[in-house]
C-alpha cells in the first residue's frame, strides 16, 4: 500500500476531516502497538525501576527507624552520662568533705601533739633547771667548805686576835671573789 500525499487540498468526499478507513485502521494498529510497547517497556523497564524505588523507600524507612532508635539510644546514653556526672559531682563533694574532716582532725592531732611536746619540753626544762640549781648549790657548798677550810687553816697557822682574823677573812674573800658569795 502506497500512500501518497499530495499538496492539493483534500476533496470532500464524505470523510470526516479527510480521514479514511485505512488511516483509522493504521491509527488503531499504531495505538495497539504503542499500548503493547508501553506494557512491554513497563514490564521490562518500569517494573525494575519501581522495584528499585520501593527498595529505596524501604531503605529510607529503615534508615529513619534506625535514626529514631539511635536518637533514643543517644538520649538514654546522655541521661546515663548526666546521671554519672551528677554522681561524680556528689562523690567529689563527699571526697572534699572527707578531706576537710581529716584535715581538721589532723590539725587537732598536731596541735594536741605540739601541746604535749611543749609540756614535755617545759617539764624537762624545769627538771634541768632544778638539777642545775642543785648542782650550783652543791658547788657553792663545796666552795664554802673550801673557803672555810682556808680560813680555818689561816686561823690555825696564826694565832691572832680578832682584828687580825677580820683582816684575814677580808683577804680570803677578796681572793675567792665576792661574786661567789653573792650568787
Amino acid at each position: 500500500m502506497k500512500m501518497f500525499y499530495s499538496m492539493e487540498p483534500a476533496v470532500l468526499t464524505g470523510r470526516i476531516f479527510g480521514l479514511d478507513a485505512q488511516l483509522l485502521f493504521d491509527l488503531g494498529i499504531q495505538a495497539i502497538a504503542v499500548f503493547i510497547l508501553f506494557f512491554a517497556v513497563g514490564y521490562i523497564l518500569i517494573n525494575p525501576v519501581r522495584k528499585a524505588l520501593e527498595a529505596r523507600q524501604e531503605k529510607v524507612k529503615s534508615d529513619l527507624a534506625n535514626a529514631a532508635k539511635d536518637r533514643e539510644d543517644a538520649a538514654k546514653t546522655k541521661a546515663e552520662y548526666d546521671e554519672k556526672l551528677a554522681r561524680v559531682d556528689e562523690e567529689a563533694k563527699e571526697i572534699l568533705s572527707e578531706a576537710r574532716r581529716k584535715a581538721v582532725k589532723n590539725e587537732a592531732d598536731i596541735v594536741a601533739e605540739a601541746k604535749e611536746e611543749a609540756g614535755r619540753i617545759i617539764s624537762n626544762a624545769g627538771r634541768e633547771a632544778e638539777l642545775e640549781k642543785a648542782k650550783v648549790k652543791d658547788e657553792v657548798r663545796l666552795e664554802i667548805i673550801n673557803v672555810a677550810t682556808l680560813v680555818a687553816g689561816k686561823f690555825v697557822e696564826e694565832e691572832m686576835d680578832s682584828a687580825k682574823q677580820e683582816q684575814l677573812l677580808k683577804e680570803t674573800l677578796e681572793e675567792i671573789g665576792e661574786d661567789t658569795w653573792q650568787n
